[in-house]
């Protein structure tokens, strides 16, 4: 591979950094969780998860630390729980 296709690469690749827990702190958003297994969901306080697992834990990754307290599943996905625009209705 050239020169120039891994530095575009690797550029590519910095601009696809998952957002941490101390960005998502200083933009007031929490963090919604999703057991994979049940289905059951919540939205933790960021303010938390940062006592437990620092600000530079990237938040796709916090789930591998969580426990479903529904089934008790550690396969849980984790995402920012980002503002809701309200409910969305179809249009015909």
């Amino acid at each position: 591979m050239s020169k120039l296709k891994h530095r575009l690469l690797a550029e590519s690749d910095g601009a696809l950094n998952a957002i941490t827990l101390g960005e998502l702190a200083d933009q007031g958003v929490e963090v919604f969780c999703w057991c994979n297994r049940c289905s059951h969901n919540a939205v933790l306080p960021t303010a938390r998860l940062l006592l437990e697992m620092g600000p530079a834990m990237a938040v796709p990754e916090v789930g591998a630390g969580l426990r479903c307290s529904g089934c008790g599943s550690k396969d849980v996905a984790t995402r920012p729980a980002w503002p809701s625009l309200g409910q969305v209705t179809r249009h015909g």
